[in-house]
């Protein structure tokens, strides 16, 4: 194949678009409003995990560094701050050194808000959004919640793990309170990264390592064909991003969020918003702090977001979904860059 060709081909391009129309159709019925906002932004992504792109223009107030969005959130909140009421978006995202089977620099994020919602109310949609698409996976009811977890019944109706748990059944550690040596031990063990290259790494680090390594390949699996859909809840604190927290049943504080998987692929994360403007802007600073001490350059702070905060953000929740991931699923694809039109590669 010559490198000027697509990467999918029109069949499949032509099927993505008819699977473009479901999604506009899914929201529409409900009477969720369509935006598009900039792809460029006057801050990136503090986030430790993301690595965002930027570039110099020239700007009414001179030679400017404007940041690639790693997802449209931020100018997706100023507009609820300004009284969208709930919105969507299919939007270009960008995150730098993402290449692989289901990576792409660039990539379609289906992003949506729903001001009053609970995460629960926001888990079920998100279910129903799926089976628009995919109507061959599973949506198993949940299963008994321990009654430790018992405040995990609030998730809606979809097959839940807690975070801790899982570490429990394929780790046999509590994420929460085992020791930083014995994580990078787990994960040197299991060969991602030899011992030495670990000794520096954080927790949160050698966390993400064993869920994506270990954990997530089995969540969502059921056999042959499409499997279930499954959440995750109650992630680590320090794992929060842009969501609230709460207290769990152990006395742990963990964050207000869930993670779906199908098939062993991340497809979704939803967040119960945070809203408080103060507590925004210190893990905007907590993160460029943390970027300093891992030795990454500091990226530029979204203060239009906090001004949006401060102005006041309806409460409510939001979910991120990859939606090239989800064609990929739907069309039986194995490469993301089956999916879209012209892949990082051939761009």
């Amino acid at each position: 194949m010559s490198d000027w060709e697509p990467s999918a081909s029109i069949e499949t391009l032509r099927a993505r678009a008819q699977l473009l129309a479901r999604v506009r159709a899914f929201f529409a019925e409900r009477d969720v409003l369509e935006v598009e906002t900039p792809m460029l932004g006057q801050g990136g992504s503090t986030d430790v995990h993301l690595a965002s792109l930027s570039a110099e223009a020239r700007t009414p107030a001179g030679r400017q560094r404007l940041w690639l969005q790693t997802s449209p959130e931020f100018h997706m909140k100023r507009l609820l701050a300004a009284g969208s009421g709930p919105i969507f978006q299919l939007a270009k995202s960008f995150r730098d050194g993402e290449v692989g089977g289901r990576h792409n620099i660039e990539f379609t994020m289906l992003e949506w808000y729903r001001p009053g919602f609970g995460l629960s109310a926001l888990l079920d949609e998100t279910a129903a959004l799926i089976r628009t698409i995919l109507p061959d996976c599973v949506l198993p009811e949940a299963q008994g919640v321990p009654k430790r977890h018992g405040n995990l019944k609030r998730y809606g109706n979809l097959k839940r793990y807690a975070y801790r748990e899982l570490f429990h059944t394929h780790l046999d550690i509590d994420p929460f309170n085992v020791s930083l040596e014995r994580l990078r031990k787990l994960a040197a063990e299991r060969g991602f990264m030899h011992a030495g290259a670990l000794d520096h790494e954080p927790r949160d680090t050698c966390l993400d390592l064993l869920m994506s390594m270990v954990i997530e390949p089995t969540l969502g699996q059921s056999g042959e064909g499409l499997g279930e859909l499954v959440a995750v809840v109650d992630y680590p604190a320090s794992q929060a991003a842009l969501a609230r927290r709460h207290v769990d049943d152990y006395g742990d504080e963990v964050a207000s969020r869930f993670e779906l998987y199908l098939n062993g692929i991340e497809l979704a994360n939803g967040y119960d918003e945070l809203t408080d403007p103060v507590e925004q802007r210190a893990r905007f600073d907590e993160d460029n702090a943390e970027r300093r001490r891992l030795g990454f350059d500091e990226v530029d702070v979204d203060t239009r977001l906090v001004a949006a905060l401060e102005h006041g953000l309806p409460e409510g929740s939001g979910v991120a979904l990859g939606f090239d991931r989800l064609i990929q699923l739907a069309l039986g694809k194995p490469r993301l860059s089956d999916v879209i039109s012209f892949d990082t590669t051939r761009c």
